[in-house]
């Protein structure tokens, strides 16, 4: 495994668990504003930082963040989570804040799990990703 692919794995994991321990939750600083899935946690590049100085592109989630929603604000909130297509913005408008967390726990250990289980089914970050809640097999990265 590649060190950039390493460093990848490593970021899911942390998302991971910065979900299950409740990174999410109302911050006690400002607990009238919701939190922002990804955007509000370490591993953003720009967290806490609201000039936001670096862009969404340099990110490792961008792999997964489908073309034709790369040139949104926060491309991250695009990630397919199901097959159903379901994202962190559609939960954000749609749903509640437990349905939205299941979701990307669910997400997270499986992208975990397939790129534990299998290095070489990393995505490459070309746009071509899979909306079927898989990572799928690429022959160079």
């Amino acid at each position: 495994m590649t060190d950039e692919n390493r460093a990848l794995l490593e970021m899911l994991k942390f998302e991971l668990r910065f979900l299950e321990e409740g990174g999410y939750g109302r911050s006690p600083r400002t607990p009238w504003k919701p939190t922002r899935t990804f955007q509000d946690s370490p591993s953003c590049l720009n967290f806490d930082d609201p000039a936001r100085p670096h862009p969404c592109g340099e990110c490792q989630l961008m792999r997964f963040v489908p073309e034709e929603n790369r040139k949104e604000d926060v491309p991250c909130w695009f990630i397919p989570l199901s097959t159903q297509g379901d994202t962190v913005d559609y939960h954000s408008r749609c749903g509640s804040q437990l349905e939205l967390e299941d979701a990307l726990g669910k997400w997270l250990r499986e992208a975990i799990q397939k790129i534990e289980s299998d290095p070489g089914t990393l995505p490459a970050d070309d746009g071509e990703i899979s909306t079927q809640n898989t990572l799928p097999k690429v022959t160079a990265l």
